[in-house]
């Protein structure tokens, strides 16, 4: 299973590299520059063809890609001559213009957002399905979790708690938008730590307004609040030959008490069930007829059963089949919120959260990658396929805002260099770029080994 989440990984993070230098190679052409080789993958070429003057090439690794234009590295060269300045050659690519390079640089990271533009468009045309809950709230406070669960939940006071939020609340409104379904809450507290957000909450058939900041979860740079998701304690499958179908719990059954304590919801369940009771004696309603069954909690050997055999009724829809145009639209719509997401997430590093959890490297990512991949396909083909793209949308969208910004070597330092040089209006000395490019390599080089570091504690706690 690692291997073949390492292979799919490694093949997703391919596809967003080299769609990253086919936007370098399509501006370069655009521009009139000369591309020497165009590779799909690196290492020496197992097979090279050339046409026109690009040769283009499939190299040993079929992992992402390298665009090579014609004079690229004249700056490097000039340096190491001792040289003051530099006579690059025509459709080089110093003898463009300031602004024609500057573009260029920008065509990698454009491309990344076309990706995830493209991808994020299927799959809205497709359509797909969600699983989730509704919008009713546990506190967090009021469960077992708060004493056994991450640091966050260490606390005993929660911005739930000091909003005045109670179990059972439903959240209707966060911000001025309408909520339906828990996976909404999530992602509006998530996107908003440390603000001041007015939410809307029904609570006995009557509406009250409150104010909740989420404080700043500083292993991932979310927002949270201190809340659970409130299922019904409705059964809506049972695995046969598992320890509730041996007890004769049926699908449609709904849990009122376990071991004499009253079960409102899930979390009422599963604290029961955190107690290490050799068995549960459950209490339920069967089409309005009331039933009890015994569940053992051990098995042959004495110890204790992970898995009851059953789960919870949850709320599935599908989105709808979007028309081409409406799917591009909504694409470009998810792809700017990506985008403004990730550009959001690049502050929160400079708020104290834990670099080594919230920051990963190229490990960790194609990791991910390749297991949120394989944990879809186990759904099924079309759920696989799905969680693989979006993942690819996300990753080719973070990809695209990290080569922008303004450090030596990434394509937005060197956007900044040859801004500065269309300013002058003549080049820059070849020493000061190359103490430039140095610079953004040792930079680059401590950012990787911390990513790397990061990314094997990632693996250690996991």
């Amino acid at each position: 299973m690692i291997a073949i989440n390492i292979l799919l990984g490694l093949f997703g993070l391919g596809v967003v590299v080299f769609f990253h230098e086919l936007g370098h190679f399509l501006a370069a052409r655009l521009m009139g520059i000369n591309v020497e080789a165009f590779s799909l993958g690196w290492g020496n070429p197992i097979l090279k063809k050339k046409i026109g003057s690009v040769e283009y090439r499939l190299g040993m690794f079929p992992v992402g890609g390298y665009c090579k234009m014609q004079g690229e590295n004249d700056y490097n060269a000039a340096w190491e001559n001792m040289q003051k300045g530099i006579q690059p050659e025509k459709g080089s690519y110093l003898a463009a213009s300031p602004q024609a390079r500057m573009l260029v640089c920008f065509g990698g990271p454009f491309f990344n957002l076309i990706l995830a533009v493209i991808l994020l468009s299927i799959i809205w045309g497709v359509g797909f399905e969600i699983t989730t809950v509704g919008n009713r709230i546990i506190l967090a406070s009021e469960t077992s979790r708060a004493e056994t669960s991450g640091d966050f939940e260490q606390r005993q006071i929660f911005p739930a708690d000091i909003a005045g939020l109670q179990t059972g609340d439903r959240i209707i409104e966060i911000n001025g938008k309408e909520i339906s379904y828990y996976h909404e809450i999530q992602e509006m507290i998530a996107l908003n730590p440390e603000k001041n957000i007015p939410i809307t909450v029904e609570r006995d058939r009557k509406l009250t307004n409150l104010i909740v900041t989420p404080a700043l979860e500083k292993s991932t740079g979310a927002g949270r609040i201190g809340v659970y998701f409130w299922i019904d304690p409705k059964i809506e499958s049972v695995n046969e030959g598992s320890p509730a179908y041996i007890a004769g719990l049926k699908a449609g059954d709904i849990i009122t008490s376990a071991n004499g304590n009253v079960i409102r919801n899930s979390e009422d369940f599963r604290a029961v069930r955190a107690s290490n009771p050799q068995s549960m004696i459950i209490e339920y309603m069967r089409q309005n007829f009331p039933g009890q069954a015994e569940i053992f909690m051990l098995d042959q050997n004495g110890e204790q059963i992970s898995e009851l055999g059953f789960t919870w009724e949850t709320i599935r829809y599908r989105t709808p089949n979007l028309s081409a145009p409406a799917a591009i639209a909504k694409g470009v719509q998810e792809g700017w919120k990506t985008l403004t997401v990730s550009v959001k997430s690049l502050g929160l590093l400079f708020r104290g959260i834990d670099l080594t959890q919230a920051v990963s490297g190229p490990v960790r990512i194609t990791y991910m990658m390749g297991d949120i991949a394989t944990q879809g396909f186990g759904q099924s083909v079309g759920t696989g396929l799905r969680s693989f793209a979006n993942f690819i949308a996300l990753i080719s969208v973070a990809l695209c805002v990290m080569n922008l910004l303004p450090l030596p070597i990434l394509d937005g330092g060197m956007i900044i260099l040859f801004f500065v040089e269309m300013i002058r209006r003549k080049p820059i000395p070849p020493k000061a770029v190359s103490v430039f490019n140095a610079c953004g390599m040792a930079i680059i080089g401590c950012l990787m080994v911390f990513a790397l570091f990061g990314d094997i504690m990632f693996f250690v706690r996991g």
